[in-house]
């Protein structure tokens, strides 16, 4: 990665948070978290320099899904590339990540070299916000 990308995690398990947090920024990303929904979606809207927003599905006061569907639909193009995490393994449930606004979904327990080719995928996709970089590939 060229420059530092910024990354919102969104998940319940304060381990997984912190390994997580742990991790990312040794490889370079900046990482904000949130512990449930409702903070995620805040932070989601305030900040509008966050380039990947990595959410689980199952949170309290407010689901990944409803999140993602948040973000997407209020921030429109200048949405940070979301990835719902879930422990559930079913085609739906791919289906409803998209329908949300997720561009990528990954189960649980996942192997963490597998998230970060995934995150790396996803923050080089990211066009610049002016526009003028290549489009999605999704």
């Amino acid at each position: 990665m060229a420059d530092r990308k910024r990354i919102l995690i969104a998940d319940d398990d304060p381990d997984l948070l912190d390994l997580l947090k742990f991790d990312l920024t040794h490889h370079g990303y900046e990482v904000l978290v949130a512990n449930n929904g409702k903070d995620a979606l805040a932070i989601s809207l305030s900040d509008h320099e966050i380039d990947i927003a990595l959410l689980d599905v199952m949170m309290p006061y407010i689901d990944g899904y409803h999140v993602a569907y948040e973000i997407t639909s209020k921030l429109g193009p200048k949405a940070p590339r979301i990835v719902i995490m879930t422990s559930r393994d079913t085609e739906r449930e791919k289906g409803v990540a998209v329908m949300s606004g997720a561009i990528d979904f990954i189960q649980k327990p996942f192997d963490i070299a597998d998230l970060h080719r995934r995150l790396e995928k996803e923050a080089e996709s990211r066009p610049p916000e002016d526009g003028t970089g290549p489009s999605p590939s999704h």
